[in-house]
């Protein structure tokens, strides 16, 4: 129902939950913090400054949008993000957090595969200016993110 996605669309998503690393996917193992038998949270290969190496929650299946997205997976990555929230306060002592979702091209979707976006926020980040000039980070720009959320979570 209502996907986007072309016909030969391969998932850079779904290639990162099966565990694989390579050029179609930005996303590596060390960035993914949680998993449990429904959902994964990973600090994104995209950051925004002000707001680096923000968490990223999607569904273990494949489900393009929110038009798709079963009820109860959708309420297992709300309440990841509750938590995620809380520990970006604690971690990283943030002032707040935006969480974004984006479904379709007109909506500013650019994977397809349902994904939220939990950005941490500070005072005076610039973050309405700076979300548009995202740039790819490295993975060792976002190892040490990772590894204190995987740490927060065991």
């Amino acid at each position: 129902m209502y996907n986007a996605a072309p016909s030969d669309y391969n998932c850079p998503i779904c290639i990162a939950i099966q565990g694989i690393e390579n050029e179609d996917t930005w996303i590596v193992q060390d960035d993914i913090f949680y998993r449990d038998d429904l959902v994964m949270g990973f600090i994104s290969s995209k950051s925004v400054l002000g707001s680096e190496a923000h968490p990223l929650i999607v569904p273990l299946e494949h489900h393009e949008n929110l038009y798709n997205l079963p009820q109860g997976v959708g309420h297992r990555i709300m309440d990841l993000s509750k938590k995620i929230a809380i520990a970006l306060k604690e971690i990283r002592n943030v002032d707040g957090v935006t969480i974004t979702q984006h479904n379709e091209p007109a909506g500013g979707q650019h994977a397809f595969h349902y994904h939220m976006h939990v950005f941490p926020r500070f005072e005076d980040d610039n973050f309405e200016t700076e979300l548009w000039k995202a740039k790819r980070s490295t993975p060792e720009e976002r190892k040490f993110h990772a590894q204190a959320l995987r740490e927060y979570f065991e």
